[in-house]
């Protein structure tokens, strides 16, 4: 096992509340950047959150509004919409660097700065959107970080979701609901994974879903393995992850389709012999 994905496996085992959210989202841009300092970047989110001044201010929802300010207004990060797809826009460092990203990697810095001044923020996970929620006395006060941390009303929420997927759709209460670290780490992973997948990217891909592996037991993460490991001539491996798949997954939707591949490629290795 490569020494970034071990590491990522490791941190996967601590305790949810024991994760640490921007380690992780390091972690994962080393599938784009292998060259990434982790350390380098950690300290670049101590000293964001040191010179935003939100840790003096008394009043909870000032202070979310002055890191707000300051991270949106005079650092100047921002939501990439013209490049929405730049696998570097799931890269935190890249995101430090060019300040630039995507809802969720931005929605990791307002979290990470946001921990480390003493303000509790949570991701949202709607549908096609991802923005941040902070609990402040009067209620919680949620933001959009790729619009520049613009506060988002329920109304607008809906309408942000709707232009995402094209169509409306009728936001619950549970749409609302703070999700988890690992829930973050997955929806990242499955955005690079989708990107990778694009471009035919199958190296990359598969050090994603080797991620989603350690991270989630779906069988489809096994599954998927078994095709990128076949896409990369690793005929052996990826057929015996199908196997695995198959007898997970409890006949899944694609179980005659994956058969059907398992059986081809069967017969190419036996015709190896």
């Amino acid at each position: 096992m490569d020494p970034a994905l071990r590491a990522f496996a490791d941190l996967m085992q601590t305790p949810e509340a024991e994760i640490d959210l921007g380690l992780a989202a390091l972690l994962v841009a080393q599938i784009e950047r292998p060259d990434v300092i982790v350390d380098h970047h950690l300290e670049r989110l101590d000293e964001l959150a040191a010179r935003s001044g939100a840790a003096g201010v008394a009043d909870p929802l000032k202070a979310l509004h002055r890191l707000r300010e300051f991270l949106f207004h005079e650092e100047g990060f921002r939501g990439n919409a013209a490049e929405y797809y730049d696998p570097l826009n799931s890269c935190l460092d890249a995101v430090l660097d060019r300040k630039l990203g995507i809802p969720i990697t931005l929605s990791i810095l307002v979290i990470e700065v946001g921990r480390r001044v003493n303000i509790e923020v949570h991701g949202i996970g709607l549908p096609g959107h991802f923005v941040v929620t902070a609990a402040m006395p009067d209620g919680p006060v949620l933001l959009d970080p790729f619009d520049g941390g613009a506060v988002v009303t329920h109304e607008r929420a809906t309408e942000l979701v709707g232009r995402a997927l094209g169509r409306r759709v009728k936001l619950t209460d549970g749409h609302f609901a703070p999700v988890g670290k690992r829930q973050i780490l997955a929806r990242m992973l499955a955005n690079l994974r989708g990107i990778y997948f694009e471009c035919s990217e199958w190296g990359k891909a598969l050090a994603v879903v080797e991620r989603l592996i350690r991270l989630d037991a779906d069988p489809a993460n096994v599954r998927d393995r078994g095709t990128l490991l076949v896409k990369l001539g690793e005929l052996y491996r990826g057929a015996a992850d199908w196997g695995r798949y198959l007898d997970a997954a409890h006949e899944p939707k694609d179980a005659k389709k994956v058969r059907q591949q398992l059986r081809r490629v069967r017969e190419h290795l036996a015709s190896l012999n």
